[in-house]
């Protein structure tokens, strides 16, 4: 399996999903990201924020930053190696760049499991 990790810029949450006007690419980056976890891909996401530390010890990334400023953000990686900068992978890339299918980033719906409560079985 391919390692993404991505880089944002400084957000107020690791997600950026919060305020009163979320911005409608980071909503979208986000619900991706989740519906990849629940399939059983993570992808390592770091903000400049709440995770300095990364942006530092991270060679690639913190010469990116050094050469072209905070601008630079969001970076993406996949495997040590940066594929993406200024911008988040559209989800063709997403899946492009995992080796993944599209159904990877829809939303999987749970199975509701309907109990009888009779003694008898189910009416």
């Amino acid at each position: 399996m391919k390692k993404m990790m991505i880089f944002d810029p400084a957000m107020c949450c690791p997600t950026g999903v919060c305020g009163p006007s979320v911005d409608p690419e980071l909503l979208r980056v986000s619900t991706v990201l989740n519906n990849l976890k629940k399939r059983g891909i993570v992808i390592e996401r770091y903000n400049l924020t709440n995770n300095p530390q990364i942006f530092v010890e991270n060679e690639e990334v913190n010469k990116k930053l050094n050469d072209e400023g905070v601008d630079v953000l969001p970076i993406t990686m996949v495997d040590g190696v940066i594929v993406k900068t200024k911008a988040y992978p559209t989800n063709e890339e997403f899946c492009s760049l995992l080796g993944i299918s599209e159904d990877y980033l829809k939303a999987t719906e749970k199975k509701v499991i309907k109990r009888c409560c009779c003694k008898s079985g189910c009416c």
